[in-house]
């Protein structure tokens, strides 16, 4: 099991006590949600995938999700970002090569 823990200002505090009854309680149930929203998606897509490739669905949703081969939103960052500069290195060689050609 894996712990976070947030640092609030005391603003930030004292604004989101005027809409929880218990800080800690909205915070964990925030997060909590999201990742139950995620864990969905990542399901839906392994059942999906396994449909697709005749392959059997077996395991928990966590069985799932642990067995998925995903990649990590810094990582999907990381091979996004080497793409548009990829695209954008192409992009200026063609420009230069034109350039000369004219």
């Amino acid at each position: 099991m894996t712990t976070y823990t947030i640092t609030l200002s005391a603003a930030e505090d004292k604004a989101l006590k005027s809409v929880a009854l218990s800080a800690q309680d909205w915070i964990d149930n925030a997060v909590h949600e999201r990742c139950r929203i995620a864990m969905d998606e990542i399901v839906n897509a392994e059942v999906q995938r396994k449909l697709a490739a005749g392959q059997p669905i077996t395991g928990s949703k966590d069985d799932i999700v642990m067995a998925a081969n995903i990649e990590s939103a810094a990582e999907r960052q990381a091979r996004m970002q080497a793409e548009l500069e990829a695209e954008q290195q192409a992009r200026l060689e063609a420009e230069q090569a034109a350039n000369q050609g004219a």
